[in-house]
């Protein structure tokens, strides 16, 4: 399989044929995971753990693409850098706790899946204060004194 190769498209983009190798290979695991999961749970728990991670790391080259246009937007639109790092650190968050909360749901941890959400917003709300108090400032200082 040939998952998201830049050379075969301008630029990178993505195509129907991703996300159809995507879905199919999803499927084919899923499939795996319900035969296997009978004789041996936790190969058919690793096994479903390995193809996510795996379908993760095949997307993080759309994911460059993605930073790398944002960043050329920012800089076009003089944007500070410092406020372009921290959303890209919220999204950052926000994605991987949400997978980490996926495998955890998958083996049948509900309670700490729960947890791993909750940890994801409370960093996001904690990286975004900076921002917040920029424009918190900016408004005050629009405000007739």
């Amino acid at each position: 399989m040939c998952f998201c190769s830049s050379d075969r498209r301008e630029g990178g983009a993505a195509s129907a044929l991703d996300i159809i190798q995507l879905v199919g290979l999803g499927i084919v695991v899923a499939l795996l995971v319900l035969i296997v999961k009978e004789k041996s749970p936790l190969f058919a728990l690793l096994l479903g753990l390995f193809a996510s991670v795996f379908i993760f790391l095949t997307l993080i080259e759309q994911i460059q693409i993605v930073i790398e246009m944002i960043k050329r937007l920012a800089t076009n639109a003089h944007i500070e850098t410092v406020y372009l790092t921290t959303v890209l650190k919220i999204v950052g968050i926000a994605y991987i706790a949400e997978f980490g909360a996926q495998i955890v749901r998958d083996a049948g941890q509900n309670a700490l899946a729960s947890k791993i959400e909750l940890g994801g917003k409370v960093l996001i709300l904690v990286m975004a204060v900076p921002i917040l108090t920029v424009i918190v400032e900016t408004v005050l200082a629009m405000l007739p004194t």
